[in-house]
């Protein structure tokens, strides 16, 4: 029996040092210090490097990046816990992929974003818009929508007041009084294919990207809550310190001074930041 009870001792010791030592690197241990960061494309996660991080180091934490081909490698990789933590999304792309995906994403705060616009290589105005000329608009549902709703803002279609204006797709236009021809790609291609068409609505992250000129958009659209940029994590870790911490440092002081001096422009500010 004696030897019994030891062995369960000894057992039930190992068992705990290892739950222990499993702990202080698990993703959800919501004391940890090491930030896993997923990085695909655009200025938000530059942003976050250059001004977030520096701010969070002098609290003692510290950043592991994880480079993604694209933002649904990069939420694939959130959903799994194998990163901690990404701000390339707005909330209306966070949620359709949770619903295609079974995700479990969740936004915490927003963050300084960068507008969507139309561009042309052949039109310096609005005004120069033609019956049947072509429109590039991005495939992704999330920016779809946007770009329909910048496309009215423009005054060229009218979409169905009663659809939610998030989630309008071309089968929404009720008034296309030019006839223009929308063709939906993939948001990436729109830069190099801009000359194939009259006129595109780009992403500002796509526009950093292909490192073209904000201040050339034609209209830029008016950022509605949905299309915010977030801090998103995984649902399981949306009380934890660090989290709390990745947003407090987006509303900190020295975040301020930091936009104040090298936004050039390129930055529509939330007016909880501001």
């Amino acid at each position: 029996m004696k030897k019994l009870f030891a062995l369960v001792a000894v057992v039930l010791t190992l068992g705990l040092t290892l739950s222990a030592c499993g702990g202080s690197s698990s993703a959800d241990d919501p004391n940890k210090t090491e930030i896993r960061y997923g990085k695909a494309q655009g200025p938000y996660t530059v942003l976050f490097e250059e001004a977030i991080i520096p701010i969070m180091q002098k609290q003692g934490y510290t950043f592991t990046r994880t480079d993604f081909s694209d933002l649904v490698q990069n939420d694939m990789g959130l959903n799994e816990k194998s990163i901690d933590v990404n701000v390339e999304q707005h909330t209306a792309y966070m949620k359709n992929f949770n619903e295609k995906n079974g995700g479990a994403l969740a936004a915490l705060g927003p963050i300084p974003t960068v507008p969507a616009g139309i561009y042309s290589q052949t039109h310096t105005s609005l005004d120069q818009i033609s019956d049947g000329a072509k429109i590039a608009v991005p495939n992704d549902a999330a920016n779809t929508s946007r770009a329909y709703a910048l496309l009215q803002k423009a005054g060229w279609i009218k979409l169905d007041p009663a659809k939610d204006v998030s989630t309008v797709t071309k089968s929404d236009i009720v008034s296309n009084p030019k006839k223009l021809q929308f063709t939906e790609l993939l948001n990436t291609t729109i830069p190099t294919t801009l000359g194939d068409f009259d006129y595109g609505v780009i992403t500002g992250s796509i526009v950093y990207n292909a490192k073209m000129d904000p201040s050339k958009a034609l209209l830029q659209e008016d950022i509605l809550p949905h299309l915010v940029l977030q801090v998103v994590v995984h649902e399981d870790n949306k009380d934890a310190k660090w989290a709390k911490d990745i947003v407090s440092a987006y509303n900190s002081q020295e975040f301020k001074d930091y936009l104040a001096k090298n936004n050039n422009g390129l930055w529509w500010i939330p007016e909880e930041l501001r």
